[in-house]
């Protein structure tokens, strides 16, 4: 996991206030990866990575899970290159794995409406694992029509965007350590510094 130190400056207009510092994340998700461990002692598990946001919380959960696992990756898109889902799913990079009689975690970055997270677990369910849970490291407050039966939760955050830790706007800020609140609208020029604590 990134050691950050005390702080770290970055000078940004668009990063906006720390939604959730580096030092609770790590924190989180190792705590994440030893209720894993326990939950999955006797079936290690598939972690299916959601790319490209759950990239970063992939590598340091994977890390943090004391068992041998197996990894796989797909793509999906709902945002193309804009703040607000556009409302329709495609897959953009299938799975290589065979779920079959398989224990899958999917492991996601965000829940926002839950959209492409309800319509991942109909894919892959179709696929017969012998179980399917879901790790996500953030859930958005109040934008989910229904209840999501997330087996694990990093943590739950206001229903802004965000950016950092894998998280992107247009591609940029996923290398931030830190999940903070994109700032958009801001004139070209304008420069501010943001020290992370």
């Amino acid at each position: 996991m990134i050691d950050v130190g005390s702080a770290v400056e970055f000078t940004d207009p668009h990063i906006g206030r720390v939604v959730v510092p580096a030092a609770d994340l790590q924190c989180r998700v190792r705590e994440l990866g030893e209720a894993i461990t326990a939950d999955y002692a006797k079936r290690p598990p598939l972690l299916v990575g959601v790319l490209k946001g759950a990239c970063f919380f992939l590598s340091d959960l994977a890390r943090a899970i004391r068992l041998p696992i197996e990894m796989d990756f797909m793509a999906v898109s709902s945002y193309g290159s804009a703040t607000h889902t556009s409302g329709v799913v495609r897959i953009v990079k299938d799975l290589d794995a065979d779920l079959t009689d398989r224990h899958v975690i999917i492991v996601e970055d965000i829940v926002d409406s839950g959209l492409t997270l309800s319509y991942l677990r109909r894919n892959l369910a179709a696929r017969h694992p012998a179980s399917l849970e879901v790790v996500a490291l953030l859930v958005k407050e109040g934008l989910q029509s229904a209840e999501l039966d997330l087996a694990y939760v990093g943590f739950r955050i206001p229903p802004e965007f965000v950016i950092g830790y894998g998280l992107d706007a247009a591609e940029r800020y996923r290398n931030l350590p830190f999940v903070a609140a994109y700032v958009e609208g801001v004139p070209p020029g304008t420069t501010t510094t943001l020290e992370q604590p």
